[in-house]
């Protein structure tokens, strides 16, 4: 038994890591057998990295594997490293892009998972990865060593479905049965099919990838069902085929444990983005694009006690994924009048209240009111704006 990774073949104009496994699997050896299809999501924020933050990696079981492992340097050699160096700038992508640099690992035993961790909430350099028993090509082996190495203690399922060439290289719009991707909302065991808000669709990538779209389900059964489902469809095109993936997706690997502290204050940006500055010396961002986390962020004041959690930025600073008032800070206001139920004006510095309508004069003072939250609870961004690695603040 051994464990083949693979990543870093797609780009903003094509390609598709899953894809290629596809392919890759679909031409292997018939005296070998193929399980734990699994695909990883990676540290967001890497740098050096191309469309997606996702590697796969499969086990592969057989008697010898000599004839594997000729298979795999002819496969690489014809099929995987002409992918390298591919390249497509756009000025509505929100990061700078880096070419292409696939790599593919094999281990007969799978490693420590401690590369899988720092892969999932960190950067680190090909120099910081084991040596695989097996490699070829460049960065890619990073992110296919943490797919290897992930330990799937906790996950998820995705069905992924990929378009036939002729419908890829026509470059027509996908098709799919939109009603029964209406329908998945009632499935429980389906998730973030639809973001019902905005209806927006988020099985299907509207980038010019291979992939006709990609159903996520917390069981293999479900995922498969719910493909299955969407195929059936005589309005669905026809796919080359599909397969179900074990993932990280929704299971908050990527975070760390929820922290909590006291706002100094926030800054209200442009587009309604809110940077809190908190007691603890962090600065949390909550973007525009977060719904009802820029929305409570933007009503919290000084001396309000939040809990939190996110990722650390480049610019060190925490981009929220949730957020939940603990306490908050009462607001000041001047007392009403007892006979005229108006609110009290100053009549200077040090100076005694005065009841605007009757005249009636009260001592200088404020009285405290409790400020109620917008929300009781944890929220989190809406479907079309989380990460696919946070989970569900209702699953919690």
């Amino acid at each position: 038994m051994g464990w083949l990774g693979l990543d870093d073949t797609d780009h903003i104009g094509g390609g598709c890591t899953t894809d290629a496994l596809f392919e890759l699997i679909q031409n292997l050896p018939k005296q070998y057998v193929v399980s734990s299809q699994r695909l990883v999501r990676l540290y967001p924020f890497a740098k050096q990295r191309t469309r997606g933050n996702a590697a796969v990696a499969i086990k592969i079981e057989g008697d010898d594997y000599t004839e594997l492992l000729a298979h795999l340097d002819k496969w690489w050699n014809e099929k995987i490293e002409p992918l390298k160096g591919n390249l497509t700038e756009s000025e509505n992508y929100p990061r700078t892009q880096s070419p292409t640099d696939p790599g593919m690992v094999w281990f007969e035993l799978q490693p420590n998972e401690d590369t899988y961790w720092s892969c999932v909430r960190n950067e680190i350099s090909i120099n910081d990865i084991p040596n695989a028993d097996k490699s070829w090509g460049g960065h890619g082996i990073i992110g296919a060593t943490a797919a290897v190495s992930w330990p799937s203690r906790e996950f998820t399922f995705e069905a992924i479905s990929w378009r036939t060439n002729d419908s890829v290289n026509s470059g027509n719009s996908r098709v799919v049965d939109l009603d029964r991707i209406a329908t998945l909302d009632n499935d429980p065991d389906t998730f973030m099919s639809r973001d019902l808000r905005s209806n927006s669709i988020l099985i299907s990538p509207r980038g010019n990838c291979p992939v006709l779209f990609g159903v996520r389900a917390k069981t293999e059964l479900a995922a498969s069902r719910a493909a299955q489902y969407l195929l059936d469809s005589p309005i669905t095109e026809s796919v080359k085929g599909y397969m179900v993936f074990q993932t990280n997706q929704a299971t908050d690997d990527h975070l760390g444990h929820d922290s909590s502290a006291i706002v100094d204050h926030i800054l209200v940006k442009q587009r309604g983005t809110v940077k809190i500055s908190c007691n603890n010396d962090v600065d949390l961002m909550a973007f525009a694009e977060s719904g009802d986390i820029k929305n409570l962020a933007q009503w919290l004041e000084e001396g309000d006690e939040i809990e939190y959690n996110g990722l650390v930025s480049m610019d060190k600073t925490i981009h929220l994924e949730r957020l939940r008032v603990l306490s908050s800070a009462p607001k000041k206001v001047r007392p009403k009048c007892s006979k005229c139920n108006v609110t009290l004006k100053s009549m200077g510095r040090n100076q005694d209240l005065r009841c605007p309508k009757c005249k009636t004069r009260s001592p200088s003072l404020w009285e405290e009111v409790n400020r109620i939250p917008p929300f009781s609870d944890w929220v989190q961004p809406p479907s079309d704006s989380m990460r696919h690695l946070s989970k569900p603040i209702d699953w919690k």
